[in-house]
């Protein structure tokens, strides 16, 4: 596991960039995931990554696990690829990007959140 400092910055990047709370991203997730024929069970729905980023939400730091550290690494770069988190598009230009959003709020992110 990554020591305390790292983890520390990476606990705070992940939630900088994660800005959908945990309820936000578990309705979402059920919302993406449910068809004309059925429905996930709640827990069940959504990808794996998003899943995971919930987990990630209800737990405290020091409940960490190795795996945990990777998937926020992983969570913490691909929206800092997708999004310039320092200038982020005003919401009128990201709304017409409908699936980047939608990816985005997979992973905990949604650019129209202010």
């Amino acid at each position: 596991m990554a020591d305390s400092i790292e983890l520390d910055a990476l606990w705070e990047d992940f939630h900088r960039v994660v800005n959908m709370t945990s309820a936000e991203l578990a309705a979402w997730l059920r919302v993406r995931d449910a068809g004309e024929a059925a429905e996930p069970l709640p827990e069940e729905a959504g990808t794996p990554t998003g899943q995971h980023v919930l987990a990630i939400l209800q737990k405290r730091r020091t409940d960490l696990t190795d795996d945990d550290v990777r998937v926020m690494h992983r969570v913490v770069d691909t929206v800092g690829d997708l999004v310039d988190m320092e200038d982020e598009p005003e919401p009128e230009t990201a709304a017409g990007d409908t699936r980047r959003r939608h990816r985005l709020m997979t992973l905990g992110h949604d650019p129209l959140k202010p």
